[in-house]
């Protein structure tokens, strides 16, 4: 069984609104083409001190994370320094990192400023960066990236590639379906004895209930399951059995 893979955006412009979020859709993605799911997700401002808690907490559950901002040499960029925290140690001149600024930079003047977009948590590994050379780092199966996804997205890709192969899973045939409920029993907490005796019954389908309302008023409630289509198939066949059963209105979701 694989691991739990997760994922933490950074910036206080995507909290604000002021940026849309373009990690977390393309990060399941990549995990999807390999047969594994994205577990969890969190979106954190610049704060040094949660991000430091953050990563000591994840780091100490064993999960493989994705940490997408912060990296930068910028005040407003605190990764570099919340991750030094949870680990523990200072930060170094990354000496691999500072041969591949130096390409980028070749025939520039290497300041003390630029030097800082490859100062590092001591003892971490770099990330090669194929946008630009100006790497991320990596520690404890967490992996360190820039907020930008033009460069963010090939690293990560390149992470799950060279260290995480032995995890990957068959990516099966996947469908989805669901019925609409409506009526007066068509509660979520009507059919909660339903779904969990659908959950115990199968146990590797994903099984979802989505209310929907106009205005103040409920329309229907949508009852589904999302995994292989035989199992799929069965499983809504009790679904559908059970609301029958209890007289509730029912239709197949288009």
């Amino acid at each position: 069984m694989s691991r739990n893979f997760g994922a933490v955006i950074i910036g206080d412009e995507i909290l604000s609104g002021k940026r849309q979020d373009k990690h977390f859709a393309r990060i399941a993605e990549m995990l999807g083409a390999r047969g594994l799911r994205l577990s969890w997700v969190e979106y954190l401002g610049d704060d040094r001190d949660r991000l430091a808690a953050t990563f000591k907490r994840t780091m100490a559950a064993g999960d493989v994370v994705f940490s997408c901002g912060g990296i930068g040499n910028t005040p407003d960029d605190h990764t570099r320094q919340a991750v030094a925290a949870a680990l523990g140690v200072g930060l170094e001149l990354h000496p691999e990192a500072f041969e591949e600024l130096k390409l980028r930079f070749a025939g520039e003047e290497i300041t003390d400023q630029r030097k800082l977009l490859v100062t590092f948590p001591a003892g971490v590994r770099m990330i090669p960066n194929p946008f630009n050379r100006i790497a991320g780092f990596m520690a404890n199966d967490h992996y360190f990236v820039p907020g930008f996804p033009q460069m963010a997205h090939p690293m990560i890709e390149w992470a799950l590639d060279t260290f995480h192969k032995g995890e990957f899973q068959p990516v099966a045939e996947t469908i989805e379906k669901a019925l609409l409920l409506t009526g007066s029993a068509a509660y979520e907490s009507a059919l909660l004895d339903l779904m969990e005796r659908i959950v115990a019954a199968y146990p590797t389908l994903r099984l979802f209930s989505l209310p929907s309302l106009v205005g103040k008023e409920r329309k229907h409630l949508e009852l589904g399951v999302e995994g292989a289509p035989a199992l799929v198939d069965k499983a809504m066949a009790d679904i559908r059995a059970e609301v029958e059963r209890r007289g509730i209105n029912w239709v197949w979701r288009p």
